[in-house]
């Protein structure tokens, strides 16, 4: 993980636990405990805020959450093996030979993100890894070039429509009856990193709801979940990062209860093209490029790893777009879903929003009254 991305996963943990540390009334006795690892998993940092009575208890629970971060990490990681563990690098592996047993949680994974292929009509799609491997080699290649001061070459079309030809859910079989998933097409292969962080933070979520803690967080790197509402009632004050360079805070949403907070940006993990432009890691399934409509996406929702599918497919689909695959995720599930999406000034698509810090602010209806602009 970078230095720059562990300072902005930070920065974001730190205001939303700084935003929870109210002073609990004198008879509640509450304490403040929290905690974070830079190496659980997903190249990311993993941050853990309790409000209880009882401090070994909470280290205790900061543990256990630790262990169930790096063992999703492990099981969804498509790069590393691990010993006696079939991840989704041996689910890959084994594509076009056959079938591979895996734990419950992968499967429940997969067909949560199935089901968004379908709500989204496509647009979020984890069959995709051809094309994103692509992309991830010339990425790494152009970080080590940016770095020497060089400019990078970007893969052709030829490249990524030949990658594109092997893609698509009719080549992966699903068999919960034998706990095994097959990718039939030997040139297939899925990557999860749309969905992952928000899974695992909402197994942590549900798993810290049956805890004895008065309210608490999970921050796996900007994939926010809260446990209860806070103890004065005030709402919960989520940050969302200045899209210049991802540090610093933007604006804050207000966010009641129980409920997740996930934003997805251009500003990690991308690399300078020998165009001049910038690289970014988020592709469109459509175009095979890096989707440019903003700098980042955020959702608001109960479910982490929906907010984590939405906020990836969202970022790749106009404003327009975007609040059909809203509708449609409400309308399937009946919990509620916003969205906040933040661009150029000339990318406004003629959509209703706030400049703010040189940037173009767009929120659906139920955020109204709930955000504040830094600037």
């Amino acid at each position: 993980m970078s230095k720059k991305s562990i300072a902005a996963a930070l920065l974001a943990a730190a205001f939303t636990c700084a935003c929870a540390d109210e002073k609990p009334a004198p008879e509640t006795e509450l304490i403040k405990y929290t905690n974070l690892s830079v190496d659980a998993g997903f190249d990311t940092v993993y941050q853990l805020t309790e409000f209880g009575t009882d401090r070994d208890g909470m280290e205790a629970c900061f543990r256990d959450t630790e262990d169930m971060f790096r063992q999703f990490n492990d099981l969804f990681d498509i790069y590393n093996d691990y010993d006696g563990v079939n991840n989704l690098k041996t689910v890959n592996d084994n594509a076009g030979k056959q079938p591979v047993k895996v734990d419950q949680q992968i499967i429940d994974m997969l067909k949560e993100a199935k089901e968004f292929a379908e709500i989204s009509d496509g647009a979020f799609d984890i069959t995709i890894g051809s094309v994103l491997r692509v992309w991830h080699e010339y990425r790494d290649a152009g970080i080590v070039l940016n770095s020497e001061g060089k400019n990078a070459p970007l893969p052709t079309d030829e490249e990524l429509q030949k990658a594109a030809q092997h893609c698509g859910w009719q080549y992966v079989e699903i068999d919960e009856e034998n706990s095994t998933v097959f990718i039939t097409d030997p040139n297939v292969s899925l990557d999860v990193g749309g969905i992952a962080k928000g899974f695992a933070a909402e197994r942590i979520g549900e798993y810290m709801d049956e805890t004895d803690v008065a309210y608490a967080t999970v921050n796996a790197g900007r994939n926010i979940r809260t446990v209860r509402p806070k103890a004065d009632g005030t709402p919960w004050i989520i940050g969302i990062a200045n899209p210049a360079d991802g540090s610093g805070i933007y604006c804050t949403v207000e966010m009641d209860g129980t409920g997740s907070f996930v934003t997805s940006g251009d500003y990690e993990r991308f690399f300078k093209g020998e165009d001049g432009k910038i690289y970014h890691h988020i592709i469109d399934p459509a175009t095979l490029k890096p989707a440019d409509y903003y700098h980042s996406v955020s959702i608001v929702t109960p479910d982490s790893s929906a907010a984590d599918c939405l906020s990836t497919t969202l970022f790749t689909l106009s404003i327009e777009d975007g609040k059909k695959v809203l509708e449609a995720y409400r309308k399937k599930t009946g919990d509620p879903a916003e969205a906040i999406w933040i661009m150029d000034p000339d990318k406004t698509q003629d959509q209703e929003g706030k400049l703010s810090g040189g940037y173009w602010c767009v929120y659906s209806e139920g955020i109204e009254g709930r955000i504040t602009f830094a600037q």
